[in-house]
């Protein structure tokens, strides 16, 4: 009878590994939401209570570890495999990754601004390829979210060219020419809450923080999605923007980058 429950429990355990470890994930990395509802609010809330850590901790962890103090590509590399490998992030990610570095290093920005740093992986991608005297501020509303990214910005030795700055984007975009002596912005990275994209993209707008030529780059604009930002400057006279199909962050699901120009 023991015997019998014993192997019960061993066959009750390997199909729950199962499900966990490959059914499941396989079944949705080709779904955008149900990725997003497996990795970000099944999984993670599972493991924070598992481990007493948060994902962002792990993650940080992972990148003291697997990478060099100082080598930011290696700490890029440390991400990467962290989310495809041990638990998923919502970073941009390997693929959307590259298009962001072509984005950067085509428009090679004197000044940049990032709307949301989560644990700084697109804050590194960035300010690797930035040149020298340049400026990047990135702002993060979760005080828990800004303290991991300061340290993997500083593990990636970038942390003389980045300025987090933690709090709402709304109360901090007005501010940016007080605090920061900013004119304009040659290039700025939307990843932050995806109902903000257009607001704050008006707001950068009316604060006369955009010049011509200016480019607004956005992620997640199909999963979770950005419909009246897309709308806005698609269809606005003072953008001329450009979709970069691709997928959402490790999963095979659509997602993609939208480039829009400011014209003026």
């Amino acid at each position: 009878m023991w015997q019998d429950f014993l192997w019960v429990c061993v066959g009750g355990a390997a199909v729950l590994y199962a499900l966990y470890s490959w059914l499941i994930p396989a079944a949705v990395q080709y779904n955008g939401w149900w990725a997003l509802l497996w990795h970000d609010l099944i999984v993670e809330r599972m493991l924070d209570a598992l481990m007493g850590s948060t994902r962002p901790q792990r993650l940080l962890r992972a990148v003291q570890k697997n990478s060099t103090r100082g080598d930011p590509q290696s700490v890029i590399s440390a991400i990467d495999h962290f989310c495809r490998h041990k638990e998923w992030a919502m970073n941009v990610g390997d693929e959307k990754g590259s298009i962001l570095d072509g984005v950067v290093s085509e428009v090679n920005p004197s000044t940049a601004l990032e709307l949301g740093t989560y644990c700084g992986y697109s804050t590194v991608r960035i300010a690797r390829l930035l040149p020298p005297g340049s400026q990047l501020i990135t702002l993060e509303f979760n005080p828990a979210y800004a303290a991991v990214a300061k340290q993997v910005i500083a593990w990636a030795g970038l942390q003389d060219k980045v300025q987090l700055v933690e709090g709402p984007s709304g109360d901090l975009i007005p501010q940016m020419k007080e605090l920061f002596g900013v004119k304009s912005f040659d290039l700025v990275f939307i990843d932050h809450w995806k109902d903000r994209y257009l607001a704050d993209a008006q707001l950068l707008e009316e604060c006369g923080l955009l010049r011509k030529g200016s480019v607004l780059l956005a992620d997640n604009v199909i999963c979770p999605g950005t419909p009246e930002y897309l709308e806005y400057v698609r269809n606005s006279p003072r953008y001329e923007s450009r979709y970069f199909k691709s997928h959402l962050e490790y999963t095979q699901a659509e997602d993609g980058l939208e480039k829009s120009v400011f014209l003026g």
